[in-house]
Parts: structure tokens; sequence; C-alpha cells
């Protein structure tokens, strides 16, 4: 049976794809191998194919630009495979598009804040508590391969996430289950999301980019336990949720 129902050669339609931020800090190739190294553990398929933004925002413009052939292909090598360049200056467009990428124009440039001027200090109304925001509820386990996104919101899991699964957030992610697989929260920035999982068994937990792997172990006392997971400064903490 033809499973095209339009008679249409091809369909154009909006699609959602996740990608992960590679934010550079500096552009030496030998300390960025280094550092993906440490990173992923040596794990061969520690990406597993994700596409990947380069986000040039926090580079020191005085300095030598990337070479894109070599980070390209470097991040190629982790599995890793780098679809745009986000926060690019004006002078890296033409040789970043030269080089296949595209530009990310989706996010605000970065900018100095400027100095707030003294205000006479107020009393502050007392504001209504604040509206919950949308979240995403499965209760179905997620197997090997498969991967949910909770867009702008919150996740909530009733059932197991496998090994080889991978959930995602914008906002915090609670998985009243065992967690096996990995779980990316506050994937579109949010450093203040966290992850709670009933039984702590995962493969990677990240939260706004910043990853963290179990392959030596989980925190003493921690291992099929409750914890929440938070960022703290560019660390993650593993914590009991009973502490």
């Amino acid at each position: 049976m033809q499973k095209n129902q339009t008679g249409k050669p091809i369909d154009i339609k909006i699609s959602t794809v996740v990608a992960i931020s590679a934010i550079l800090h500096q552009t030496d190739p030998a300390k960025l191998d280094a550092a993906m190294r440490d990173m992923t553990g040596g794990e061969a398929d520690f990406f597993d194919d994700e596409l990947a933004v380069i986000d040039v925002g926090d580079l020191d413009l005085t300095g030598p630009p990337p070479d894109w052939t070599v980070l390209v292909s470097l991040l190629r090598s982790y599995r890793l495979h780098a679809v745009a360049v986000r926060n690019a200056p004006p002078k890296m467009e033409a040789d970043i598009l030269a080089h296949g990428l595209t530009l990310d124009r989706s996010a605000k440039p970065r900018a100095t804040a400027a100095p707030e001027p003294v205000r006479p200090v107020v009393a502050a109304p007392v504001a209504p508590a604040a509206i919950a925001a949308g979240t995403m509820i499965v209760d179905t386990p997620v197997r090997a391969g498969q991967r949910v996104y909770a867009r702008g919101c919150d996740l909530i899991i009733t059932a197991a996430v496998n090994n080889g699964a991978e959930v995602i957030a914008d906002g915090s992610i609670h998985v009243y289950a065992p967690l096996r697989g990995r779980a990316l929260a506050g994937a579109s920035g949010n450093a203040d999301a966290r992850i709670f999982t009933s039984l702590m068994e995962a493969e990677l937990v990240s939260i706004a980019g910043i990853y963290r792997t179990f392959e030596h172990g989980y925190p003493q006392g921690l291992a099929n336990h409750a914890v929440q997971i938070r960022l703290v400064g560019d660390r993650l903490d593993v914590l009991s949720v009973n502490s």
C-alpha cells in the first residue's frame, strides 16, 4: 500500500529539531579536543550523532577566528554534527557560510548591560502567586532509541526511562520511576531547571548544556535512590531528595 496520500513528491512542513549547543571559549583545536575527550570519558556513542549549534558568543574576537574545517571535523569525530553558528559577528558570517554552516539568528545578541540608574526605593506591591507553566506528562515507558522533548515546559514521566532513551525539557524533568537513560533539563539554557528521579540509574544528565556521566559510579549512597540534580556554577550536584 502506498503511504503517500497526497501524490506530491515532497511536502514541506515546520518541524522541531533538538540541537546541542557547543559553546566555544577558545579556538585551539588541541585544547578543544582534550576538553571533549575529558567530557565524553572516551565513550564512542556519547553524543549519538546529535546535531550541534556552535556558539561563539563567548569568544575573544581579538584572537584568531575558528578554523571551521578543523572544528567541524573535530566535533564530528565525537559524533556531533555542526549545522549552524550562533552569535557570530558580521565579519565571520561569510567564512561560516562558505564552510556549509548556517547562521542561527534566533538568539538575541549578547550585550554588556548598561548600569542601572539609581531609583528611589518604593515598597513593591504583593504579587499574586505565579501560574505554573504547561507541563508534558508521559505515562508510558520511554524505550531505548526513543526521545521525548518537552518544549518550553517541564516534563513529568511516571514510567521508566530505559537505557538508550533520551528525555529532554526546556524546564525541569521529573521521573517517578527508574531513570536509566539520558535526561537533559533546561535545554534552552534555563540554569535553574532540575532533574528529579525516584531511582537514580542515569547514563547521563545535563542542565543548561552542562553534562555529567557516571561511568565511574554514582555519588556514595545515591545509586538506586531518589535524587535531585541541580546546576551550581559549572558543576552538576547529585543530591538526595531527603537531604
